[in-house]
């Protein structure tokens, strides 16, 4: 898996799990103290997030860290 494969399928794993929560962009980025707009990049898997943020985002997500990761490879 590529680097670029690898923000794609974290991206979409977080999308997946803030839909399911019910919450949209904006209100997972003011959580996170960022702009909707960089949510959206990080979903898109069009930047790499550090280590912190995927905490924040799992925790205010209410997973544990580990489960932003529990995505299956792309082709």
């Amino acid at each position: 898996m590529t680097k670029k494969e690898f923000q794609i399928a974290l991206g979409k794993r977080i999308k997946q799990l803030r839909e399911e929560k019910n919450i949209s962009q904006t209100a997972l980025g003011n959580m996170c103290d960022i702009e909707r707009s960089n949510m959206n990049r990080i979903e898109a898997g069009n930047t790499n997030p550090s280590s912190y943020l995927l905490y924040l985002l799992a925790e205010k997500l209410g997973v544990e860290a580990s489960e932003l990761l529990n995505f299956k490879p792309l082709n």
